[in-house]
């Protein structure tokens, strides 16, 4: 069973890896052909393992001249989107892991959160423009067993020598998972400069609709540093602030800490509400949830590598605390 299951992950990845052209291609060695992000988000960071306790995302955004002229023509038809921004595509795969409080149990308390993954493959369309980031996000994949997350966090913690979960017999059964997410950034609202250093404040909006998640968001992240490159901050597995996998170089060091806060209105949380078509464990979820984050970027030349630590408020009633997390970016120009 792990073998045919992994060979979809491994070909899921492939595909995603196949999309990333040399970096010397005929338009000049100076020539963006796109950028390449790879992040991790663990509760290792807290010294912990429950609830959202771990995400992996590999993506590959393409340069503007790069997209296919069947995307760029439907980016141009979405209403959202200005007409006159550079649009990108970036292709992912990434998958999540959530799990009670307590691995030792074969039968978590059902209380707690159930044992769920999601393993997915995602089409997101970003246009840029002066004023503005607009990206529409397509997610499918699946919940459950062929999320490959028991398997995962075992393979893992037997490596690490750590508590091998036992309660994966209760996860949320099998299903198609499908997550559209749109949302709207407006360019340095606020922008300046203090001491010497530049700051900006961009604030967002957005949407998610579809069987795993459906909310509404708002929220803003600010910038301080030296040489801020032009782009909106890291990237973060959703649901979560807006950021970019790609970045523009300023041609010199750039050294920024970032903080931000999101808030979500959440009418469904496939993870917290369990199974959509069948009968699975689930929790009482609370339908307001907020991220705050802090971190620290550092880009030069074409890399670009950042830490996100996040403070995420309780997400269901018998929760017993709030979650933190943390979030490491690295991304590469090419």
């Amino acid at each position: 069973m792990w073998s045919a299951r992994s060979n979809v992950l491994w070909a899921s990845l492939g595909a995603v890896l196949a999309l990333i052209p040399a970096a010397g291609r005929a338009q000049g060695s100076n020539a963006e052909t796109g950028t390449l992000s790879i992040l991790f988000e663990n509760d290792i960071f807290y010294h912990s393992d429950r609830d959202y306790t771990n995400g992996v995302e590999i993506a590959w955004t393409s340069a503007p001249a790069d997209v296919p002229d069947a995307l760029v023509d439907f980016a141009r038809d979405i209403p959202f989107f200005d007409p006159s921004g550079e649009v990108r595509a970036s292709y992912a795969i990434g998958q999540n892991i959530y799990t009670p409080s307590n691995l030792h149990l074969a039968d978590p308390p059902l209380t707690d959160r159930p044992y769920a993954g999601f393993l997915y493959a995602g089409l997101s369309l970003v246009d840029m423009s002066s004023t503005a980031l607009d990206d529409l996000q397509v997610q499918l994949g699946a919940i459950g067993p062929d999320s490959l997350a028991e398997e995962s966090q075992k393979f893992v913690h037997s490596i690490i020598n750590d508590v091998i979960p036992k309660g994966w017999g209760t996860q949320l059964h099998n299903e198609p998972g499908l997550v559209i997410n749109g949302e709207h950034s407006w360019r340095a609202l606020w922008s300046g400069r203090f001491l010497g250093l530049s700051f900006d404040v961009d604030p967002h909006v957005g949407a998610a609709v579809g069987n795993v998640y459906d909310y509404a968001n708002a929220g803003a992240m600010g910038r301080f540093g030296l040489n801020l490159p032009d782009d909106y901050g890291p990237t973060r597995i959703d649901p979560s602030l807006p950021g970019t996998n790609f970045f523009e170089p300023t041609g010199a060091l750039s050294i920024y800490g970032f903080a931000g806060w999101d808030g979500r209105a959440i009418a469904r949380n496939i993870f917290l509400d369990g199974n959509t078509w069948q009968s699975s464990r689930h929790v009482d979820k609370i339908p307001w949830v907020s991220d705050f984050q802090l971190g620290l970027a550092i880009a030069i030349d074409r890399w670009r590598l950042t830490y996100t630590h996040v403070f995420r408020s309780r997400e269901f009633t018998t929760q017993a605390h709030a979650d933190q997390f943390g979030a490491i970016n690295l991304s590469v120009r090419f």
